[in-house]
């Protein structure tokens, strides 16, 4: 067995936007959040994600701009590193290594060169005591710097930022809810706070500081100020105050104007963080539908940028659309999503129950609870459930056919109450050269459906209807899965694998298998074909040889997710043990599996797909083979969608990333990144030459004098005297300056016969140093020249 060695679990697309507080630039033209392994950089007008800053190896905890440098960035994570990042241009300038993980990470424009860190009290990750750090940053030219002097500020404190406020003087810190008394010993040396406490109770759960002014303000008691899931934030200039909650209704106070308030109304989900950039002009809003709202004076939402919506819980199965290789599983409410891995973003919504969803609790409405993609992407099918207060049920299985020229799925056949029982397993035959004609559903009700394209008639384009019913001695089907050729369909009925031939709809045989329900099926792939697994409820995984018509093998785990990859042999089998999910990969027809992960996360994993690569690996590490040909993402029961990724990938993107080592006092600017590395390779007369490119595609304005250009230009040129030079070489050199300079010298010593009447004498001879320098000067390049002259 071979255990995850070089192969590590990643947030990579899909993950959080709204996990912390993102940042806006001093001048409104960026935004920066934590998304993962990585901060994500947004440009406030296009929505476009400009950078990914990638460099940490575990959950990013905050992201903070640098008081002293307006493009500059640190990000804080769990890996127990800060980083400083140059935002505009994607650049790592500096790691700091804590040695602890960060949860929460501060500055302050008093402390230069210091910045404040939340990380736990003891060195257990599991401690649920945090302490509050004050880092000391060392000043050197270095990458990668250890930060060796920390000083604790305060111990138990919490460890959400959100809990904590920075003022002019001091810092706010709430682990535990503030009783009045206690706000009123802050107000009394603190400058600028604002507390929102809870009615009678006089509880706080608000807690912002105004930078801009010396007054003290503090919420009063309302009745509609009574959820803690109300946020405070303060504009720059003191005077206003920014509230929102679960009502997702941004309002904006004015000070010593309480009648007056401003209110933008319907911004989605929840609001979970409200930031403010430096200079007022923008305000952002992070929702619990994982989207962050733009807003321009909290009076014109000017732009949103949209991650991976995940909700509270995800019904359908995740899947991957086969014409845009996109991600597709439960959206907002009533829709699927289609999200791209490759570029992290929503492409759009597909809406589904194409009814307005109301936003009331208790009210029973229409949820899409199953769908499934065909093998060549023409064709989806849907199934959306409403219970009401009877005990009927309300069912529709939907067909979509996909529009080449809406490039979109448009609805072609909606079949009201399908079964008589809530379906339990919806599947298409693996067709990918032909045409798909079938889909089989299986229910509750006793029975399996197969449904079949039928012809179009003379006015209306092709339908489906029901073609075949199927049953099994009474009992629940719970599962089904047709083989890789499509030529076989396996379906579960509670303890009793049957196995169909879709031609004739003959049952062809039934396999035994030890007690228990059959839950999950899943065909083998490729050479693995013959075999049929099955996973049960009495926590056993079986293996059936189709061709004996036998079980090959059992064995006891708790699999909770049974799937294979579509483009190799190799399943994947994610086990419930102690609390926690293992992963185990293997391939049916051999007993050693090829990959195992213990622990991989906790909770169950319900929900995982295979998503081919577009570029097939090359791996020859035994851990990470499994992987060359397919992605394995899966979500947490925490909402969490990761996936795993080889130390040879890992490397390549490390590689291929910018990274840059400059002073800490110098501002990121391509001028300075320019001439600072043409400074190097002055210093360096073995450096590479300047690039032309470079020097002709910066703008006019920010070039330096054309002087200094000039003289530096003219010494890249130069070749190095001091170049080592192997024996071999100077041998060669020598042999070929020899015969040069003898055919030089006897071209010299024998000019050629000058015209009658001319009087003239010979040119003089050139020495062996002339000769070198003329040979030297011919192997120049000069073409730049003709580029001026042109």
């Amino acid at each position: 067995m071979v255990e995850h060695g070089d192969v590590r679990v990643v947030h990579k697309g899909g993950s959080k936007i709204n996990f912390r507080e993102p940042a806006l630039s001093t001048d409104s033209r960026f935004l920066l959040c934590a998304s993962g392994e990585s901060v994500k950089v947004f440009s406030t007008a296009t929505e476009e994600c400009l950078h990914a800053l990638q460099g940490h190896t575990d959950l990013i905890t905050g992201v903070l701009l640098r008081p002293s440098n307006h493009l500059q960035a640190y990000s804080c994570s769990l890996d127990g590193t800060v980083r400083l990042w140059d935002f505009t241009d994607g650049i790592l300038i500096r790691t700091y290594s804590i040695g602890y993980p960060i949860y929460g990470i501060y500055a302050s424009a008093k402390h230069e060169g210091v910045i404040f860190i939340i990380t736990p009290m003891h060195t257990d990750t599991n401690s649920e005591l945090f302490q509050l750090v004050a880092v000391h940053l060392p000043q050197c030219g270095e990458q990668l710097v250890e930060a060796k002097e920390l000083s604790a500020v305060l111990s138990n404190i919490s460890s959400n930022p959100a809990a904590s406020a920075f003022g002019r003087e001091v810092r706010i810190f709430r682990s535990k809810p503030l009783q009045l008394e206690h706000v009123q010993k802050i107000v009394s040396f603190c400058v600028g706070a604002l507390f929102v406490y809870n009615g009678p109770h006089n509880i706080f759960f608000c807690v912002s500081i105004v930078i801009c002014s010396d007054q003290s303000i503090s919420g009063t008691p309302s009745d509609q100020w009574t959820d803690p899931d109300w946020l405070l934030q303060a504009e720059g200039s003191g005077t206003n105050l920014l509230s929102g909650g679960v009502e997702s209704v941004l309002v904006q106070w004015r000070y010593n104007q309480e009648s007056q308030r401003d209110f933008l109304p319907r911004l989605g989900g929840a609001i979970t963080h409200i930031s403010v950039s430096p200079d007022g002009a923008l305000f952002c809003t992070s929702h619990s539908d994982n989207k962050i709202t733009i807003i321009q004076s909290c009076v014109k939402v000017s732009a949103v940028i949209q991650g991976l919506v995940k909700g509270d819980r995800i019904r359908t199965d995740l899947m991957i659309e086969p014409r845009s290789k996109a991600l597709v599983l439960n959206g907002k409410p009533g829709h699927l999503q289609f999200y791209s891995l490759q570029r992290d973003k929503l492409l759009y919504n597909l809406d589904i129950v194409q009814q307005e969803y109301i936003h009331e609790s208790g009210l029973e409405q229409f949820e899409v609870v199953m769908a499934a993609f065909d093998a060549s992407g023409s064709w989806l099918a849907t199934v959306e459930e409403r219970k009401q207060k009877a005990p009927e049920l309300e069912l529709n299985l939907k067909l979509w056919a996909f529009d080449d020229q809406k490039q979109s799925f448009v609805l072609n056949t909606t079949i009201s109450a399908p079964h008589e029982g809530r379906i339990t397993a919806l599947c298409f035959p693996h067709v990918s050269d032909g045409q798909t004609t079938m889909l089989v559903s299986t229910s509750r009700d006793g029975h399996f459906k197969a449904w079949q394209l039928a012809a179009p008639a003379h006015t209306e384009g092709p339908s489906w209807s029901c073609d075949f019913l199927g049953a099994y001695h009474s009992l629940v089907p719970e599962c089904c899965c047709f083989s890789a050729d499509s030529s076989l369909l396996a379906v579960g009925f509670q303890e009793v694998v049957t196995v169909w031939t879709p031609a004739s709809w003959e049952l062809l045989t039934t396999l035994s298998q030890p007690p228990g329900a059959v839950r999950d099926l899943c065909f083998g792939r490729l050479s693995c074909s013959k075999y049929l697994l099955g996973a049960t409820t009495s926590r056993l995984l079986c293996c059936w040889n189709l061709l004996t018509c036998s079980l090959e093998w059992v064995t006891s785990m708790d699999v909770s997710l049974l799937l294979a990859d579509p483009l190799s042999e190799n399943m994947a089998a994610f086990c419930f043990e102690a609390g926690s999910t293992d992963l185990f990969v293997f391939k049916p027809g051999e007993p050693r599996p090829l990959f195992s992960h213990k622990a991989l996360c906790s909770g169950r994993v319900t929900h995982a797909v295979f998503v081919p690569r577009e570029v097939m690996l090359e791996s020859c590490d035994e851990a990470s083979q499994w992987l060359n040909c397919s992605h394995l993402y899966f979500l947490t029961q925490s909402m969490d969608l990761l996936t795993f990724i080889t130390k040879a990938e890992e490397d390549k993107l490390t590689a291929s990333s910018k990274q840059l080592v400059v002073s800490d006092d110098v501002a990121m600017t391509p001028f300075h990144l320019l001439l600072g590395k043409h400074r190097d390779q002055l210093e360096n007369p073995q450096g590479s030459n300047v690039s032309l490119p470079q020097l002709l595609q910066m703008p006019a304005h920010v070039l330096p004098s054309a002087s200094f250009l000039c003289s530096m230009f003219v010494q890249s040129l130069l070749i190095s005297v001091n170049k080592p030079r192997s024996k071999e070489e100077e041998m060669e050199s020598e042999k070929e300056e020899e015969d040069s300079d003898g055919e030089m010298e006897s071209r010299i010593s024998r000019p050629e016969h000058m015209p009658s009447g001319e009087s003239g004498c010979a040119a003089p001879a050139l020495t062996k140093e002339e000769v070198r320098e003329l040979r030297r000067l011919k192997k120049l390049d000069h073409s730049w020249m003709k580029g001026l002259l042109d």
